[in-house]
């Protein structure tokens, strides 16, 4: 049994997200500036990286039959952890997101979306033969909506987002009715127009949404970061300024370069072919996620798939697209690349999901 798991593990999966991580490593090193500070991160870096890789054995060995007996204590306590940051969590640049448990930091926003692809692909599983009817996709709404709320509420309007488009994800995977899909997002484009109007979103995450389409409103601003992050990427150009070469990076000109604007680094050090290359990587990662969804007989096993899918591709397109300057800045971080051991976790364990699906892909085979 064992040398038959071993054999139907998408080897290719797990070689894009070692390789991905290790190029974040060195990316993260140098968006650091070296130093005790860059040591310190990679010391967290690679400590998550370590535990995602056990993390993602661990996903990838639980059972579709499992994964319902567990969902909702799941549920449960991601909601619980999610109200203890609300109520106990450290604050630090007007958010308060994190948990901290001595020199650890943990962000509970994190595990909640691999929590709610887990939980809502279970939810809609158990009511497929319903799956047209309005009512379960209310019931659907309703599941994501108590933690996308606290999450909101950090603020943390980025990852709320994030588990929308999981919503979106794991309703298309399971089959819900592509009518009652576009009502929702209608729904939601109308409760957004009202949080504008209203003050329900701060005057500064406006500043950063429209920020892209008009960066030099704002200089030195809410449309700082993209200008700053364009003339990394610019003076990159085909073959980069060298690791660790880039002025823009060294001389710190770019705000949580190491976080959230890390593709800059890549773009300006190894230009546009070490960011295709990049690119290129995370394109094949998300490939085997669409190859793993079509490959499976099971309904649980492509709605998880659907929903890693969603939550990467979220992920990939706003990172890149905001340090290019056509998306609005919405402090997501580049899966796997950018420094954050609780989103290095929350991604590898996605991706165990994935990896489980992948293997069980021919369950009456066994």
């Amino acid at each position: 049994m064992r040398s038959r798991t071993l054999k139907n593990i998408d080897w290719l999966l797990l070689l894009l997200l070692t390789a991905i991580s290790l190029c974040g490593i060195f990316a993260i090193f140098s968006a650091a500036g070296g130093g005790k500070f860059a040591f310190s991160l990679l010391q967290k870096q690679i400590g998550g990286a370590l535990i995602g890789l056990v993390m993602l054995a661990i996903a990838a060995a639980l059972d579709d039959n499992f994964l319902p007996r567990i969902s909702g204590w799941i549920y449960r306590l991601t909601v619980i952890m999610l109200l203890i940051v609300d109520i106990f969590g450290r604050h630090s640049h007007g958010a308060q997101r994190w948990i901290t448990i001595g020199p650890i930091d943990i962000q509970p926003s994190e595990p909640a979306k691999v929590a709610i692809i887990i939980t809502l692909s279970v939810l809609l599983v158990r009511h497929y033969d319903e799956i047209g009817d309005l009512r379960t996709v209310l019931k659907s709404l309703a599941h994501v909506a108590l933690p996308l709320f606290l999450i909101f509420k950090q603020p943390d309007l980025g990852t709320s987002l994030v588990l929308g488009t999981i919503w979106v994800g794991v309703s298309l995977a399971a089959g819900v009715r592509a009518k009652h899909i576009t009502w929702v997002v209608v729904g939601v484009i109308v409760l957004g127009a009202i949080a504008w109007n209203t003050g329900i979103i701060k005057e500064y995450q406006k500043a950063r949404l429209t920020s892209c389409f008009n960066p030099d409103a704002d200089p030195r601003g809410s449309g700082y970061h993209i200008r700053q992050s364009r003339i990394a990427i610019g003076s990159g150009q085909v073959k980069g300024l060298g690791y660790r070469q880039g002025t823009q990076s060294q001389l710190n000109f770019i705000p949580e370069q190491h976080t959230d604007f890390i593709f800059t680094v890549v773009g300006e050090e190894f230009g546009f072919a070490g960011a295709a290359a990049l690119v290129g990587m995370f394109w094949l990662l998300v490939g085997r996620v669409v190859n793993a969804m079509q490959s499976t007989e099971e309904r649980l096993g492509r709605c998880l798939a659907g929903g890693v899918l969603a939550m990467l591709l979220f992920h990939i397109f706003v990172n890149i697209g905001m340090t290019l300057g056509i998306m609005p800045v919405t402090g997501v971080p580049l899966p796997l690349f950018s420094y954050g051991p609780s989103n290095l976790l929350a991604t590898m364990t996605a991706l165990g999901l994935v990896m489980g699906v992948y293997i069980r892909r021919h369950r009456i085979a066994f």
